[in-house]
């Protein structure tokens, strides 16, 4: 069985094929379908590719186009659209079968001092050690075969009940990260992004289970703000809610969160979710 963490790390390396210009490979999945958090995390890697390494990324938008087939490598195409004296600008293309199935514009910033505040965690909720692991959990409910239950390169603890419009769950990867760089936390907590935030907009609307109608549902823009540096390696708390959902799209909000309360990322997604 394939390592899921160590398969997202080879995954994120990619091959330059000219200045800006790179070739990613796809994580070993069973769908078809290319994971969304897969491509952020590598537009974001091709970006990286071409700045200066003093530039950590402070956000990053980006809209879905077309579904992405894991049987075929993404070509990731960097625009140098700016490089001034504080702040880098990219703007990357996902590229397969000629198209473009992926836009993301990001910026980076040389680290400067400055104000900082931030709204406290006000949601008192089982840290990790009290909750098990969604994986295992998944063994003794749905058994091996199960297709829903497949183990990710984070380990996921997911927070039973939080509110009407809310989830909440805590990640860490998987793999080692002593020797990771800022870089790589950041292309990791990209990929980790995409996981379970669209699938937040159906928590205000729990249909009995012999009721649940066909739903068609997929990412359709994402954007993170990184505020602090941290590691995937440690507890993060990823509280999420909607606040909206109209016009068969769902709009959600994500934010990161250490152990000790320390805000790290703010993540915003919008996603079609469509009943068939």
């Amino acid at each position: 069985m394939t390592d899921p963490a160590k398969d997202v790390v080879r995954i994120l390396d990619l091959e330059r094929i000219e200045d800006n210009l790179f070739r990613g490979q796809n994580e070993e999945r069973k769908y078809s379908r290319l994971f969304g958090g897969q491509v952020l995390a590598q537009a974001l890697a091709a970006a990286y590719r071409t700045i200066a390494t003093d530039r950590p990324c402070h956000s990053l938008h980006g809209y879905f186009l077309r579904p992405g087939d894991t049987e075929r490598p993404v070509l990731y195409e960097v625009d140098a659209i700016r490089d001034g004296r504080s702040f880098t600008t990219r703007s990357i293309k996902a590229i397969q079968n000629g198209e473009a199935i992926f836009s993301m514009d990001a910026s980076f910033q040389i680290k400067e001092p400055g104000m900082s505040h931030q709204a406290d965690l006000i949601d008192h909720l089982p840290g990790p050690a009290a909750l098990e692991d969604d994986y295992e959990a998944g063994l003794r409910k749905w058994g091996k075969k199960a297709m829903a239950n497949r183990k990710r390169p984070f380990e996921v603890r997911t927070v039973a009940k939080v509110g009407y419009n809310k989830g909440a769950s805590w990640l860490r990867f998987r793999g080692d990260t002593a020797n990771m760089s800022e870089t790589e936390h950041q292309l990791l907590l990209s990929y980790a992004s995409d996981m379970s935030l669209i699938s937040t907009a159906m928590i205000p609307h729990e249909f009995p289970k012999d009721e649940r109608p066909k739903m068609q549902i997929a990412s359709l823009d994402h954007a993170i703000w990184f505020h602090q540096s941290f590691s995937v390696g440690q507890w993060l708390l990823y509280l999420r809610d909607t606040p909206s959902a109209a016009g068969a799209r769902g709009f959600t909000r994500g934010e990161f969160y250490t152990e000790e309360g320390t805000l790290v990322a703010s993540v915003m997604q919008e996603g079609l979710v469509r009943i068939r």
